[in-house]
């Protein structure tokens, strides 16, 4: 089906329409792409706002917790009024808002592998934003199989993570080449017993949803088999190199 956009959409993605690498073409390729994210918490929130902003087409949002008061500091899609609420059915309720064109669909459920393998069939891009490694090697070894393309965030006090992995391409390396299962520890992603300042999620967040569109639009530098590391208490920022490991699902 045809892709088009009407006078009103053009009005308002005008801003980003008369940049050169992404025009009318690359609208469309936005409004085209279908993303699902997984955990709407402090990672989710921002890179769902700022994909629909941006005027994407299909945005699928999984999480089957409810809001608490500990999570409006960073959560940004969330108030006071919210708590007790649905987190993805609140988030899609805000979002209809921002871009009522956006079809939004929203799961309200734990991710499994017996759940996932028919989520992942039905979209093209996967975010991250979940907060234990159980999740995040399920969700890597999904994409691996599927040849998806992720981005993954982790943040945790001052710090943030970004990884990009574009499994279409053999020789990507996957989060399992950086992380040993048996050598890392869920307290590492436990805002409770670590603390986050709320800004941190923001920024990896809104880093998450630029590498998204940056992929949807096959434009710039993207991480994809590096690792983008932020100390954002001193300011600074590096990126590693992943090195694909032997004997490993990738």
């Amino acid at each position: 089906m045809k892709t088009t956009l009407n006078k009103k959409e053009i009005e308002v993605f005008s801003r980003q329409i008369i940049l050169k690498k992404v025009g009318l073409l690359g609208q469309k390729k936005i409004k085209k792409a279908k993303v699902l994210i997984i955990g709407v918490g402090g990672l989710g929130c921002p890179v769902a706002e700022f994909l629909v902003r941006a005027g994407i087409g299909v945005l699928g949002m999984v999480d089957d917790d409810t809001i608490n008061l500990s999570n409006i500091h960073r959560q940004s899609l969330f108030n006071i009024k919210d708590l007790n609420k649905s987190k993805v059915n609140c988030a899609k309720n805000k979002l209809k808002k921002i871009n009522p064109k956006t079809k939004i669909y929203t799961y309200n459920l734990r991710i499994r592998k017996n759940n996932a393998i028919k989520l992942f069939k039905m979209y093209d891009f996967v975010v991250d934003g979940s907060d234990n490694f159980e999740t995040k090697f399920l969700i890597n070894d999904l994409s691996v199989k599927f040849k998806k393309r992720l981005v993954l965030g982790a943040i945790s006090k001052f710090d943030g993570h970004v990884f990009t992995y574009d499994f279409l391409d053999k020789k990507t390396p996957c989060l399992r080449c950086f992380f040993q299962e048996d050598k890392i520890s869920d307290d590492m992603l436990n805002c409770e017993n670590e603390g986050i300042l709320g800004s941190v999620s923001g920024v990896v967040g809104t880093l998450q949803a630029n590498e998204i569109l940056k992929q949807i639009l096959g434009i710039g530098k993207n991480l994809n088999g590096q690792i983008l590391i932020l100390d954002l208490l001193n300011l600074n920022f590096r990126k590693s190199i992943i090195k694909k490991r032997k004997k490993c699902i990738c």
